[in-house]
């Protein structure tokens, strides 16, 4: 079985499709869930679905397996049949903004998540995902303003998500002290995510706040099935900087027994405890 990573790089992946599918139902997203069935005073149920919506919602099912299998451009012929039945379903145009994405189609990806906040402005995740795609290209600026508006949305998708993504991209800009705070209140709102106390220890570390670094890595390697090769390496780098040799080994030992050959069991074997 893989195993799990949830360091820095590891946030590339976008919000799952298959929030995006449960958010295909209705257009407008995030309203979807107050509209008024066919009977009058009955929230909208699957029932009311109209015939073209639910071809289209078929189309984008079929596009999300096709994209999960890294075959884009048949994914992208499903969901241009997704988008002619229906124009109007934001999910559809923000789909079609992850593929082109994928496919490095950066301005083509763009337009569509555009035309996806177009058709649905408040909608948090494709100002998550359009604010993930702008950090990856380093457009940090573009990226942050969009994941503030993203974590104003919580009805559309989790703000602690948003948060922890958008932490990782200040990192990425350099903006430390900025991210620390992000990170924090990630953490603080999902305490058992092991992405966010990674990367808040990670920040931590950068800043020399190394008991605080101390303080979350500990908590993530106290729980057998999160422990990762990330997460030993980098309590092995605090322990060190610290100065307690000691412990420094035991973590270096856990690694290079528990992850052979990783990058990090690499690192070690180089001395890169400071890096």
């Amino acid at each position: 079985m893989r195993k799990l990573r949830f360091g820095l790089l590891l946030l590339s992946l976008p919000l799952g499709l298959s929030a995006l599918l449960s958010l295909s139902g209705c257009a407008g997203g995030p309203s979807a869930p107050s509209r008024v069935g066919q009977g009058g005073n009955d929230i909208a149920t699957a029932s009311d679905e109209g015939e073209a919506r639910r071809r289209a919602r078929i189309r984008m099912e079929l596009a999300s397996t096709y994209y999960a299998q890294g075959q884009f451009s048949t994914a992208l012929d499903e969901l241009k049949q997704a988008v002619a039945i229906d124009p109007a379903m934001p999910a559809a145009h923000e789909m079609r903004g992850l593929i082109y994405d994928a496919m490095g189609e950066t301005d083509r990806a763009d337009a569509s998540f555009r035309q996806a906040l177009s058709l649905d402005p408040r909608n948090g995740s494709v100002l998550h995902n359009h604010a993930w795609s702008l950090c990856r290209r380093g457009q940090y600026a573009e990226a942050d303003a969009l994941f503030e508006r993203a974590a104003s949305q919580p009805q559309t998708i989790a703000t602690s998500k948003t948060l922890l993504a958008r932490g990782v991209c200040q990192v990425r800009a350099g903006l430390y002290p900025d991210a620390e705070k992000t990170l924090l209140r990630a953490y603080e709102l999902d305490p058992s995510s092991p992405a966010a106390g990674f990367n808040l220890a990670s920040v931590l570390m950068r800043q020399g706040q190394l008991e605080r670094a101390r303080f979350y890595v500990r908590r993530i390697n106290n729980v057998p099935a999160q422990v990762t090769a990330e997460s030993l390496w980098l309590a092995a780098r605090i322990e060190h900087r610290l100065g307690n040799l000691g412990m420094r080994d035991e973590f270096a030992d856990q690694l290079r027994r528990r992850f052979t050959g990783s990058r990090e069991a690499n690192a070690l074997e180089l001395g890169r405890f400071d890096e």
